[in-house]
């Protein structure tokens, strides 16, 4: 989906992109969901709304002007395919991370001969954000215990990121240094093959579907990026 987005020119492949990754969501019960994680994209899409329709290069059909600053057509057509494909993106990236369970992806991808480095940067990376989001919650609860106020005017709420951040900084680093202990008792870094106690389900009908995704990907990304296919 996020390489769909991304090549395919225009609009088409965003916005269809986006309506497979909402009905797929709905499918799931995950909507809501997926909605809360892509508001994560808000200060990114503003910027790009700004920056793209305000100073984008060469273009001259003005449509208003704020100051020095003039807002051209080019330039908000830009912003908007921009601003779909980054929405696009998040919105793959949630799909997959609330459907698909970081336990069953790392011994799948370990059964599949994916080497054990690789396997944990990535189910350390799809695990980074639940967890550090999961500690902030804990940290602002226990601030809160303590007399902090996290609650009221902008200013307050500014002066309680300190005593925040203060905190999940140092227990992110106190906790790799604990899994690095713990992979190393486990005999992590042993030069040998583990053996695979668990095998996911995989008919036949999933990894042609899968295929005929990837490929068609690809296909589609090339097709339109070389020009051989045109797209609104």
């Amino acid at each position: 989906m996020a390489l769909v987005a991304f090549t395919v020119r225009e609009w088409t492949g965003p916005i269809a992109m986006l309506v497979v990754e909402v009905a797929c969501g709905l499918a799931a019960g995950i909507g809501r969901r997926m909605g809360v994680l892509a508001l994560a994209t808000v200060p990114i899409v503003a910027s790009i709304l700004l920056v793209n329709t305000f100073l984008f290069p060469g273009a001259t059909d003005t449509l208003f002007q704020i100051g020095p600053f003039t807002a051209t057509g080019t330039g908000l057509a830009a912003a908007g395919q921009a601003t779909l494909r980054v929405v696009a993106f998040a919105m793959s990236v949630a799909l997959f991370s609330l459907t698909t369970r970081t336990d069953d992806l790392m011994a799948d991808l370990e059964h599949r001969g994916v080497g054990r480095r690789a396997t944990f940067i990535i189910g350390s990376a799809i695990a980074t954000v639940p967890r550090m989001a999961e500690r902030a919650s804990e940290i602002t609860e226990s601030q809160r215990a303590r007399g902090l106020d996290t609650e009221g005017s902008p200013l307050r709420r500014v002066r309680g990121i300190v005593p925040l951040a203060g905190p999940l900084i140092a227990g992110a680093l106190g906790e790799v240094e604990e899994r690095t202990m713990a992979l190393e008792a486990r005999a992590f870094t042993a030069p040998t093959t583990r053996a695979s106690l668990r095998a996911l389900p995989d008919s036949v009908a999933q990894r042609l579907l899968r295929w005929i995704a990837v490929l068609g990907s690809i296909a589609l990304g090339v097709a339109s990026l070389s020009g051989a296919v045109r797209l609104p």
